[in-house]
């Protein structure tokens, strides 16, 4: 008799320490899976930005120029064109995004556009980390970039313009 009662006190003891285990592992657990998905939404964001500017450069590369021949260029209103793309596939999530668009022009040279974004990704667990006295940065800047030829321009330019008209940093 007295065995079956030191037997019911262990298990209700190893079900308790079970308890303290799971409730010590869980906090751990969850940290260690938390960081590889939030380092992959923030390769998921570069990846969202870097569509975004490859869009607007390929928006941009089929702009005409205005003006008058032979002082042919690309206008402000042809960067509007091109930031106004970009901005709107640019992911929300971003924080401070910025796109800068440049033509590079010329005569008896390749013309190409040139897009630039950038924007702030936010760590959540970094705040976490600091919440127990972690010296760790709160945010990291992605930034990409793209550049593409200017459809209908004569195949005999094999030379890569230098000549360049930046218009930006916009603010997004």
């Amino acid at each position: 008799m007295n065995t079956v009662i030191k037997d019911r006190t262990m298990r209700k003891n190893q079900r308790g320490q079970s308890i303290v285990e799971l409730s010590l592992i869980t906090p751990l657990l969850l940290i260690a899976l938390y960081i590889p998905a939030d380092f992959g939404i923030s390769f998921f964001m570069g990846n969202l930005l870097q569509t975004a500017v490859r869009e607007g450069a390929r928006v941009g590369s089929g702009l005409q120029k205005s003006g008058n021949v032979p002082n042919l260029f690309f206008s402000p209103q042809a960067a509007d064109v091109v930031r106004t793309e970009v901005v709107s596939r640019l992911p929300a999530y971003l924080t401070k995004k910025r796109v800068t668009i440049t033509f590079y022009t010329g005569t008896d040279c390749m013309e190409f556009v040139q897009v630039t974004a950038q924007g702030q990704y936010n760590f959540f667990l970094y705040k976490l980390m600091r919440l127990f006295g972690g010296n760790v940065p709160n945010s990291v800047t992605l930034s990409r970039t793209t550049q593409m030829y200017v459809t209908y321009q004569r195949y005999e330019n094999n030379d890569h313009c230098t000549v360049a008209t930046t218009y930006g940093p916009f603010n997004a």
